[in-house]
């Protein structure tokens, strides 16, 4: 059996702490600029620290891992380890994933970059995934194949409480985010296939869970009902800067799905965050790898 080292970035909500709980998985830390200085998530920048530099209308920006230091971190896990699977954010949502894989090509195989359409809690899962298919005896190709059949198996509804960062972003107009927080509108985004979309408009937060649990549950009684059935789903619960209301969140799920085990509550990633703001839920549900 190969010896194989699993990489990821911090989007998927591994922390630096949380990696060292997982033998053979690094967590590439992702960079922000704020004002004219450079941080790394969980590394000289801490969730505390970033929502208090957000919430005092710091100027944050979001950009990608250096591939100078990935290539580096490849070179030096292939000393110890027969291959590697990288596993980036979804490409729909960042050229990272591209940027690596265009480098990958000078490893002759021993790198193989995943692109499965993951983000947040689904990047997790397509981590912990991956780690399953070692046990199993699969190799570094077969790893990126099986997870990239998986990237439809998946989906995310995202309340997002404040227009502000999402007009900041350019996502939305400013007339539309002037008018969106005087009627104190609430916007559900979704992530299928990683892209993503507006799925609804709502008029508070309570109407906003109520569609986003109803939307998840759909999906777990249609497209996924045969994995459902195999006990191969989970559901998941993020945040930003929220864990009370996350957590009433998530029981308010555990009530309406209760054939669906919910694996954790877990805090949006920062680069997650710096588009979205405080404030935001997310629900998810992803397949599993036994």
């Amino acid at each position: 059996m190969k010896k194989i080292a699993i990489v990821t970035d911090s989007n998927s909500g591994i922390t630096q702490k949380g990696m060292k709980e997982y033998k053979g998985l690094y967590v590439i830390p992702m960079p922000f600029t704020i004002g004219e200085e450079e941080f790394f998530e969980d590394i000289n920048l801490s969730q505390d620290e970033f929502y208090q530099k957000l919430l005092s209308n710091a100027d944050i920006s979001t950009s990608q891992p250096s591939i100078g230091n990935i290539v580096e971190l490849w070179e030096n896990l292939l000393k110890e380890y027969d291959e590697v699977v990288h596993i980036p954010m979804s490409s729909a949502l960042s050229m990272s994933c591209e940027t690596a894989t265009n480098f990958a090509k000078d490893f002759n195989g021993k790198v193989q970059v995943v692109d499965n359409h993951a983000i947040s809690v689904t990047q997790r899962q397509s981590v912990l995934n991956a780690m399953k298919l070692i046990e199993k005896g699969f190799d570094a190709k077969q790893i990126k194949e099986k997870l990239e059949e998986e990237k439809e198996n998946a989906s995310i509804y995202i309340m997002v409480s404040t227009l502000k960062y999402l007009k900041k972003g350019g996502r939305i107009t400013p007339a539309a985010a002037a008018i969106g927080t005087l009627l104190k509108i609430k916007p559900v985004l979704q992530i299928q296939g990683g892209k993503l979309d507006q799925f609804a408009k709502v008029l508070n937060e309570k109407v906003a869970c109520s569609k986003m649990i109803s939307a998840i549950k759909k999906d777990l009684d249609t497209r996924f009902r045969n994995f459902v059935e195999n006990d191969e789903m989970r559901v998941y619960v993020a945040h930003t800067n929220c864990k009370i209301k996350a957590e009433k969140f998530a029981e308010e799920i555990r009530q309406e799905i209760p054939n669906v085990p919910l694996e954790i509550i877990n805090p949006l990633s920062l680069s997650v965050a710096c588009h979205i703001g405080d404030g935001a839920l997310a629900v998810a549900c992803s397949r599993i790898i036994k």
